[in-house]
């Protein structure tokens, strides 16, 4: 593999043997097999790392959010707000009140878990590259009742390789918000981890609205224990091709792990979500929601697991996908699959791919709706049961907007 992502590049960020290494194992992977299960529909042979710029030093400010997302994060009284650009931690501003109990939120190196299915390419491009990540610890019995806002954008043809790690400690709460922005083309590689431990809580809200000809390639794993929740929202709207796998680990009696998903595709984009849920104690709780839509030669790719371990008696499992198709070209692939070993458990499993619910559309052209109009009520209307799940109220407004922006780019069309 031919790439700007030499070891020799790779080693100006420090900690050269262990970098040189792994960019080494990167240039020896090469893409991803798109002919795999793993990888089935995926375009990722279309991306070109030649074309990407590294990037070894913390860039400059990024350009100023949409204005109504500044006014909803500006809206809330955040615990701590972090700016990461092009995987740089660049800025943490931490309220007096929450330092003074304990709350953490620092820059600090990632050690990620090693993924279940073995590393790929992208694994390691990110253990080479990615620098310092931003790692959130709180203390046992606190709870910090304001979020922890992040912005994470990444600038224009740039590879950036950020890293979340959250640990809440026993019996505490805390909610996290990212917003994920870019400029035209690059690829963004997350790694996000959590730890919520016994009777823990943990809110997790990301928006994701890159640059439609940008490419993101994601992993979020979780590990959950004795009746500790970790609640997650995924609300995906830009990327060329924007990849995330949920790895969510219910380790301990009575865990739960709550996960609701909200995408809009439109022109040639795709998105796509892989989930894996581990029910490996007994008594534990998963609940997964994905709502999307899809235009134009878009597609939208939900493939899921609930796996039922054989210590899992008890275990309460469901999983829902659905979708709307509004172009005549677009495409939806949706396989939610359940294994499970132990027989006294509870799981559901469901998925639909439609056009607009055509006696909703009759319903509202005979009360003298246009056809468009009808398609953009139906379709707002369609994401509110995912929106209404979402912890942060602000968070669920934006997506709101942006919802209605791909709705209005459908309306201005002939």
């Amino acid at each position: 593999m031919n790439t700007p992502f030499s070891p020799e590049r790779a080693a100006e960020l420090g900690d050269a043997e262990r970098r040189g290494s792994a960019a080494q194992l990167a240039a020896t992977s090469g893409l991803p097999d798109t002919s795999s299960e793993a990888w089935r529909y995926s375009p990722v042979s279309d991306l070109n790392l030649d074309e990407l710029r590294v990037v070894t030093g913390a860039p400059p400010a990024p350009p100023d959010a949409p204005q109504y997302v500044t006014e909803a994060i500006d809206s809330l009284q955040a615990a701590a707000t972090v700016s990461v650009i092009d995987g740089f931690v660049v800025a943490v501003e931490l309220a007096d009140g929450w330092v003074a109990k304990g709350l953490s939120v620092e820059s600090a190196a990632v050690k990620l878990a090693e993924p279940e299915e073995g590393p790929n390419l992208f694994d390691h491009l990110h253990a080479a590259f990615a620098p310092d990540g931003l790692v959130i610890k709180v203390p046992a019995e606190v709870e910090i009742t304001d979020p922890i806002v992040i912005r994470s954008h990444l600038s224009e043809g740039a590879a950036g390789f950020t890293a979340l790690k959250v640990h809440a400690s026993a019996g505490s709460r805390v909610t996290v918000f990212e917003y994920q922005s870019s400029e035209s083309g690059g690829l963004v590689v997350p790694m996000t981890q959590f730890h919520v431990e016994q009777a823990a809580k943990v809110n997790h809200v990301v928006i994701q609205d890159l640059a439609t000809d940008s490419w993101q390639v994601g992993r979020v794993t979780s590990r959950v224990e004795e009746h500790a929740t970790l609640s997650s929202a995924m609300i995906a709207f830009g990327g060329k091709y924007a990849r995330i796998r949920t790895d969510s680990d219910l380790a301990g009696r009575g865990a739960t792990g709550e996960l609701v998903g909200a995408y809009f595709c439109d022109g040639d984009q795709i998105i796509d979500y892989r989930t894996f849920q581990q029910h490996i104690a007994p008594d534990t709780l998963s609940d997964l929601l994905f709502k999307g839509t899809v235009d134009d030669e878009s597609g939208s790719v939900y493939t899921g697991m609930i796996h039922i371990h054989p210590d899992g008696a008890g275990s309460n499992a469901f999983q829902t996908n659905r979708n709307i198709k509004l172009g005549d070209e677009a495409w939806a692939w949706s396989v939610p699959n359940l294994e499970i070993e132990n027989n006294e458990v509870r799981c559901s499993h469901a998925s639909t791919v439609s056009p607009v619910d055509p006696d909703q559309r009759f319903y509202l052209h005979s009360r003298g709706v246009p056809p468009a109009v009808a398609d953009r009520l139906i379709v707002a209307g369609f994401f509110e049961e995912a929106l209404r799940r979402v912890s942060i109220p602000a968070a669920a407004q934006i997506a709101r907007t942006l919802i209605a922006e791909k709705l209005d780019v459908r309306l201005e069309q002939p």
